[in-house]
């Protein structure tokens, strides 16, 4: 191996231990913070894990340009009680409406605005539906109505 290729490999390391470090603390901030602890995985992954855990699936569908979107992101997901009963009650999913299987997602579910808030059993049928933005206790108050249909 020449010298160039011995700093080459040490760079790569080097990016792949910052990368990796990095991961783990949005993972740990993330488990500390209060609020809604969304689910990483597939739409399917969702409806296994619902299925299993007897629960509804929350979905957010939004996309990146909108600002009711944001707030609800800003304000009322990272609200304790919010956190609280929907990490209690449901399967709670975030999907951009425009990304991979959020395209399909919105297509099936006939998704026009945002943000549109979807509760749906591990089948696929939607028990409740809502939109907008919502404060955080009137968002509690429409995870009850969509328990309510279950």
């Amino acid at each position: 191996m020449n010298k160039f290729t011995k700093i080459g490999s040490l760079i790569i390391l080097l990016v792949a231990i910052v990368a990796s470090s990095a991961f783990q603390s949005n993972k740990i901030k993330e488990s500390i913070l209060p609020g809604i602890k969304f689910f990483h995985g597939t739409l399917k992954e969702a409806k296994v894990k619902a299925k299993k855990e007897n629960k509804l699936i929350f979905i957010d569908c939004y996309t990146t340009w909108c600002g009711p979107c944001k707030s609800m992101a800003k304000k009322t997901f990272v609200n304790k009680e919010v956190g609280d009963y929907f990490n209690k009650n449901f399967i709670c999913l975030k999907m951009d409406m425009e990304e991979e299987e959020g395209v399909n997602t919105a297509s099936i579910y006939a998704i026009e605005a945002y943000p549109t808030y979807l509760f749906i059993d591990f089948k696929g049928d939607v028990k409740h539906r809502d939109l907008g933005y919502i404060d955080s206790e009137s968002f509690i108050e429409v995870g009850k109505m969509a328990l309510a249909k279950k």
